[in-house]
């Protein structure tokens, strides 16, 4: 004869045993079970008579259920939120690939290490150069392949974009496609067929060794407005990235087009707003960034000092731009030290107060720890630039790092140092302004086995956050892609929790209802 003796509340699973089996008593199994195996002979001997027997299993099979996951509305804490990204340049083979024609397989074996050390850093995005010079890191017919992967034009096997953009996902990671917009050519390095530079050398202008898409034709920026969209509708991307190769650097700012500054930045302007409206209006969620020069102009703020004025030499208005909504975030690139004439905290306070509804997230020169360029830079002054990031953020803080390179070789002990400020993982900041719908609470199941809890739910969303919770205490364990329905949670920690919770996150970063069981 069989009884029952646990089950489950939403799908449920019957485990049956026959009378007189007896229970091992541990640790981890309620009293009831002990005693159950005293009653019918595992300890003392002690025979009762059926009925008695099969009331006391029946009694045992009802605080069995009283231990199964449950349905609660309980209050859950948000998660926490900061921006955590690295650069991951392609030009030069600066970060990924290592060198030029590696074969597909090892070109996808280095980039699935970054990710994965990016995940174990507790990183939440990489920023993906997709086009360094004219060219593309994924498969394009508005433009060639970068010569940086395989050779100028040469299909590298794979598409790397997807790829990436795959692989993070698996892992709570986002991807942000870094785009050149007007960088050509490089050097004397040779294009592939079908380059710009060889279709339309009357868009060139001469900078150098280096040549750039002249700005101010509007054919040119309406070329490059095409590339950025053509990625936009076609790939998963999370943002778009801009750096600040708009018009060149000194000494080769004053190239010959014939235009004043206040004519170049017009021109900047039309094609930063424009680039705005058209992502918009194609997928609000995806968020649009740029990474200005870190001073605005010599002199602003007070006593800050210079060699370059990008306000004037590279017709970069980033200030306009934040105050007028035409991006969702900038990332000015502060690389500097906190002490000095480019004072790090003189920089952020001023960036920081441009616009109070948008974030400014500074980029952290990583790559200057032990460098050449400032050969007694220690890690330390990484670890002092984030904390002041975070003690300014109005809404949201965050950094991004250049480059990958730096805290994948762990240059000066950086990882360790970003361990004592990323702790556990956190979300990138919500953009309501980029819709502010919120997700519906998914309907989440829970079964415990020996392996573990395996967590289940339905509902849609574009992240799912896992949080547990043991005797009122929360944590965050993990953020899974939107198409992930499915957790297992190894028996060594799912023994210690009573509660589970599944948050969906909308496309914009918005927060829902999450779905909250408990035992």
């Amino acid at each position: 004869m069989f009884v029952v003796v646990g089950a489950r509340d939403f799908s449920p699973e019957i485990t049956v045993l026959p009378i007189g089996t007896e229970v091992p008593c541990s640790d981890r199994v309620p009293p009831q079970v002990c005693l159950a195996g005293c009653l019918h002979g595992g300890r003392g001997g002690a025979i009762l008579p059926f009925v008695k027997r099969l009331f006391l299993l029946l009694f045992l099979a009802a605080a069995c259920l009283a231990q199964a996951w449950q349905q609660v509305n309980d209050r859950v804490p948000e998660p926490a939120r900061e921006f955590r990204a690295a650069w991951v340049a392609t030009v030069f083979n600066l970060d990924w690939p290592s060198r030029a024609g590696l074969p597909a397989a090892e070109q996808k074996a280095e980039l699935l290490r970054i990710i994965e050390q990016a995940a174990r850093l507790r990183l939440n995005a990489i920023i993906l150069q997709v086009r360094p010079n004219g060219d593309a890191v994924y498969k394009s017919n508005l433009e060639p392949w970068s010569g940086w992967l395989s050779g100028p034009g040469q299909n590298p096997g794979y598409d790397p974009l997807a790829f990436a953009i795959g692989e993070a996902h698996r892992r709570g990671i986002e991807v942000h496609a870094w785009f050149n917009p007007f960088r050509a050519t490089v050097s004397s390095r040779p294009v592939g067929r079908g380059h710009v530079a060889r279709r339309q050398p009357g868009w060139l202008l001469k900078a150098g060794s280096t040549t750039i898409l002249n700005p101010g034709q509007p054919q040119a920026r309406g070329h490059v407005l095409r590339v950025i969209m053509d990625v936009v509708r076609r790939y998963n991307v999370d943002g778009v990235h801009l750096d600040d190769y708009f018009y060149p650097y000194p000494p080769h700012h004053n190239v010959r087009d014939g235009r004043t500054p206040a004519q170049r930045r017009a021109a900047i302007d039309t094609f930063v707003q424009e680039l705005y409206r058209q992502v918009k209006a194609v997928k609000p969620h995806v968020r649009v960034g740029i990474s200005p020069f870190g001073i605005w102009q010599p002199g602003v703020p007070e006593n800050v000092e210079a060699g370059i004025n990008a306000y004037e030499d590279l017709a970069c208005d980033a200030r306009k731009w934040l105050a007028r909504g035409w991006v969702d975030y900038l990332s000015p690139q502060l690389y500097w030290r906190c002490e000095g004439p480019q004072s790090f905290p003189a920089l952020m306070r001023w960036w920081s107060g441009i616009n109070p509804s948008r974030p400014v997230w500074p980029g952290i020169a990583s790559v200057r720890i032990n460098s050449k360029e400032d050969p007694g830079r220690k890690a330390s002054e990484i670890g002092r630039q984030i904390g002041y990031s975070r003690s300014l953020a109005r809404q949201s803080c965050g950094q991004l790092f250049w480059s990958w390179k730096s805290l994948g070789t762990n240059r000066g002990g950086i990882q360790k140092e970003l361990a004592k400020f990323y702790r556990t993982v956190a979300l990138p900041p919500a953009m309501p302004w980029c819709g502010s719908t919120r997700p519906a609470a998914p309907l989440v199941q829970a079964q415990d086995s020996g392996s573990g809890c395996t967590v289940t739910w339905q509902g849609q969303a574009r992240k799912w956050v896992l949080q547990v919770g043991s005797r009122g205490r929360w944590f965050t364990m993990d953020v899974l892609p939107g198409n992930c329905s499915r957790i297992t949670i190894p028996a060594q920690v799912a023994n210690t929790l009573d509660r589970i919770a599944i948050r969906p996150i909308s496309p914009t970063g918005v927060s829902g209802t999450p779905g909250i069981l408990a035992r």
